[in-house]
């Protein structure tokens, strides 16, 4: 028996990651920026590079679960859960690696 999806979120996320990319628009860039950098390194500036990477990637993840945490408390325990689980859905389908961090919390 499949379940069906809990699609009333669905909207809101979308129009609260389409803000995120018009508000975040210049960390995103730095991101990819850091990551060509990271690519393109060599053997002896590699792990530096990979470093400022990740600053950059956390940075990006706390504002996801900032977003998604600000939202959600304003609901009750309930609702909050069928939030998350969209965000963290939709986040992940758009941001990929950006978001992990989100469905790393929620599997703990």
């Amino acid at each position: 028996m499949r379940f069906r999806r809990d699609r009333r979120f669905d909207e809101l996320v979308t129009r609260q990651l389409d803000l995120f990319a018009t508000d975040d628009a210049e960390l995103l860039a730095e991101a990819e920026a850091a990551e060509r950098a990271w690519t393109d390194a060599g053997r002896a500036t590699a792990e530096e590079a990979y470093g400022d990477y990740q600053l950059v990637v956390d940075a990006l993840a706390d504002r996801l679960l900032d977003l998604r945490e600000t939202y959600a408390s304003g609901l009750d325990d309930v609702t909050a859960e069928s939030y998350r689980t969209a965000f963290t859905r939709f986040a992940a389908a758009r941001y990929g690696r950006y978001a992990s961090l989100l469905a790393d919390l929620d599997e703990t």
